[in-house]
């Protein structure tokens, strides 16, 4: 098996909240990324998929498509975005970066998936320090 991987750059601003919480209890759980004006992250998205060499092409996919892919159906949605106020995908989620891979993982799952190759790993770096890594449910 073939596992190739693109990596895509945005940057979006959210605020970790919990609507069923105290704002207390907001401000000791999340502290500083439950900032009232908010808070930002330049955001590393990393998408692999799995597969075979397809003979009559010579890749696992074309990596303009996957390119597309993403700019069309994630990036457009999120860059320079507020997670919170301005994603459909993330409305009524708390907008931890965990729950916005699910959510990314989601949308591209039924997109990335072919005869010789399908959607493996999503890494989502939220910092240089701190990432999550999604392989689906």
């Amino acid at each position: 098996m073939i596992y190739i991987t693109r990596k895509v750059h945005f940057s979006a601003t959210h605020k970790m909240w919990n609507d069923h919480w105290t704002p207390e209890q907001n401000q000791a759980y999340y502290g500083l990324c439950a900032n009232e004006n908010w808070h930002g992250h330049n955001y590393v998205l990393e998408v692999t998929l799995v597969g075979t060499i397809n003979p009559q092409t010579g890749y696992v996919i074309d990596l303009k498509y996957l390119k597309n892919i993403l700019e069309t159906h994630i990036i457009s949605k999120v860059d320079h975005k507020n997670l919170t106020l301005d994603v459909d995908f993330m409305k009524g989620t708390i907008p931890s970066t965990e729950n916005f891979t699910v959510r990314v993982w989601q949308i591209l799952y039924p997109l990335l998936n072919f005869p010789n190759a399908k959607l493996y790993e999503i890494k989502m770096y939220e910092t240089e320090r701190n990432w999550i890594t999604y392989r689906g449910e």
